[in-house]
């Protein structure tokens, strides 16, 4: 337990920005995705709404397709699009991206499961008319609390976002947002595996503040 503690720890204290907090929201995000494979061709399709302003009101949408290659089977290669539709408070604004993704299945060290996502995304969205490249970096831990394949894990996850480079529409090159998870892993059947826990959000906001969203998380992921 102490490495995965140790690595929450790490993962809420490194904001990258000198910059005062500005604002606060509770948000709910529901995630579904859909788990395939036909020989070394692998797939997942993800469907996300989110709901914002203290769970009052849908604020985004994320529909989120992938096409992939078994490499090893700890690593896989994927390349997808994701459909985003912001709605805030104003009108709808629809966000395009190409992204492509590395899964890697580190290993597991003293019974703690660790895996790493790594994200390269090429975003448009309809406000604006310059591309946004980005980068995401996840590191998941995984511990069982009892013995078994079919054991409740606790979990434990971080994942950054730094913009590379300016865009008209509004992302500023460096720290986008921090995002950092803990929660448990239950088997339903089969592969397929519901996630629950708290997502704590820092995120750039307007000028140099960041916001602080506490988000709680509700993650489906079906495999069959």
């Amino acid at each position: 337990m102490l490495p995965l503690l140790s690595t929450l720890a790490l993962a809420a204290t490194p904001a990258p920005v000198s910059a005062q907090a500005s604002g606060h929201d509770a948000q709910l995000w529901i995630n579904t995705t859909l788990f395939g494979s036909v020989g070394d061709v692998a797939f997942f399709a993800e469907v996300q709404p989110r709901f914002g302003n203290g769970i009052s009101q849908l604020d985004q949408l994320i529909l989120r397709p992938a096409v992939g290659w078994k490499v090893t089977k700890d690593l896989t290669l994927y390349q997808g699009y994701a459909y985003v539709e912001d709605h805030g408070t104003g009108p709808v604004l629809v966000e395009n991206r190409s992204f492509q993704e590395v899964n890697w299945k580190i290993g597991e060290y003293n019974g703690l499961k660790t895996s790493s996502r790594t994200r390269f995304e090429q975003r448009w969205r309809s406000d604006g008319k310059d591309v946004a490249f980005r980068a995401r970096q996840q590191f998941r831990v995984a511990a069982p609390l009892f013995e078994g394949a079919d054991s409740v894990s606790l979990v434990g996850w971080s994942e950054t976002f730094i913009a590379l480079n300016d865009a008209d529409w509004g992302p500023k090159a460096g720290f986008d947002q921090l995002r950092t998870f803990a929660g448990l892993e239950v088997p339903i059947g089969g592969k397929s595996t519901v996630e629950v826990g708290y997502i704590n959000r820092l995120i750039k906001s307007s000028g140099s503040g960041l916001q602080t969203d506490h988000i709680v998380s509700l993650n489906l992921s079906i495999r069959p």
